[in-house]
């Protein structure tokens, strides 16, 4: 795909003002980094505050007297305990519990809730969602992934900075739940979630605002400024979010892996009452016993493991690196992986095939960060 065809985000022309080193990012030209580089970038999200746009993501309303059931059916969690203003993390399954796509479930009302989905997989989940809406179903569906930018600020400054352009009172927000507000004069969705394991929030807004919101966060931000707010491209948001042992799709999930294999059991509510697609598979894989499971290492050896590296266990082949880098705030080498459940418990020593060196590791507790409350 040429440079001509790749989508763009409404602050596309933003990221090049920047200095962002723009990449083909599953079909979206995004910048990987920027000027001050990807380990700076990682440190000042930690340390202070960091600056995404996260604006590819899609957005997918479900709005009328069925739209709880529904979504219900179709997702793993339960979306019946949601209240007003509460969001939570789920999966689409597929029929043989595979995940169709990881995404927020945000509820505005008894018959409005709002799904934000990757932006890599915006078609594939419209398609898959539209096919299961049938003629009993009371509710409408409106892919709206066009009519929004979304700006996320993380970080321990997060709040303070962006407190500075809205008189929503950001305190009162509870870490998964939103409201709407004004912010720097403009409609918009605030939530309090992320992808970083520090405290921050997002910004839905119409697209045209995007580079008015961009610009103002990073004034107020103290862009430029020692310690002030970094705008953080794709790479940072990797190391970031390996750092907290979050999932990317397409490489801990994905059609043909399961939530109990990715260790999101805690979002599968195998005993609520709508039940959901792919739920008498994924019982049936608990009851017989997982063949693989995701676990977190740490290199003990010089050496990164990169995604797709092949993990020995006992010097046999038995896994396989999923995501593999430097961690900038822990300074280790870190990875997840998919490993015979036998050689997933913490403390376990593996080996992996580095450029056809096998380099030792050992399976440690994840998060592999966590921030102080």
């Amino acid at each position: 795909m040429s440079e001509t065809e790749l989508k763009r985000t409404p602050l596309n022309a933003a990221h090049r003002v920047l200095g962002g080193k723009m990449v083909d990012f599953g079909g979206w030209d995004m910048p990987v980094q920027y000027t001050a580089g990807v380990i700076e970038e990682h440190m000042r999200c930690r340390t202070r505050s960091g600056l995404f746009d996260v604006s590819h993501m899609g957005e997918i309303w479900v709005e009328g007297p069925d739209a709880i059931a529904f979504v219900d059916r179709l997702t793993t969690n339960d979306v019946t305990k949601l209240i007003d203003g509460q969001a939570h993390y789920s999966a689409l399954t597929n029929h043989d519990g595979g995940v169709v796509d990881d995404l927020l479930v945000y509820r505005f009302s008894h018959d409005r809730l709002l799904l934000v989905v990757n932006a890599g997989t915006t078609e594939k989940d419209w398609a898959w969602i539209k096919s299961h809406h049938s003629e009993h179903d009371d509710l409408g569906l409106r892919n709206a992934s066009a009519e929004y930018c979304q700006i996320a600020v993380q970080g321990p400054n997060a709040t303070g900075i962006l407190q500075k352009l809205t008189e929503t009172d950001l305190s009162a927000i509870k870490y998964y739940h939103f409201t709407t507000g004004m912010v720097d004069g403009v409609d918009s969705i605030i939530s309090r979630t992320g992808y970083t394991c520090e405290d921050g929030f997002e910004v839905y807004a119409a697209p045209e605002y995007a580079e008015q919101l961009w610009n103002k966060l990073l004034q107020v931000g103290s862009y430029g400024e020692e310690g002030g707010i970094l705008p953080c491209g794709l790479a940072a948001r990797n190391t970031l979010r390996l750092e907290a042992g979050m999932s990317l799709y397409g490489h801990e999930l994905g059609d043909d892996i399961s939530t109990l294999e990715a260790n999101l059991g805690w979002i599968t509510k195998m005993n609520k009452e709508s039940g959901f697609t792919g739920r008498e598979k994924l019982v049936e894989m608990k009851e017989i016993g997982l063949t693989r499971k995701l676990a977190g290492f740490e290199m003990t050896e010089p050496g990164i493991a990169r995604d797709g590296y092949d993990v020995y266990c006992n010097g046999e082949k038995c896994g396989v690196v999923t995501s593999g880098s430097p961690a900038p705030f822990l300074k280790k080498n870190i990875g997840l992986a998919f490993l015979p459940p036998d050689f997933a418990n913490v403390g376990q020593e593996i080996r992996i095939d580095v450029r056809g060196k096998h380099l030792a590791a050992v399976v440690v507790p994840t998060p592999f960060y966590k921030r102080e409350k």
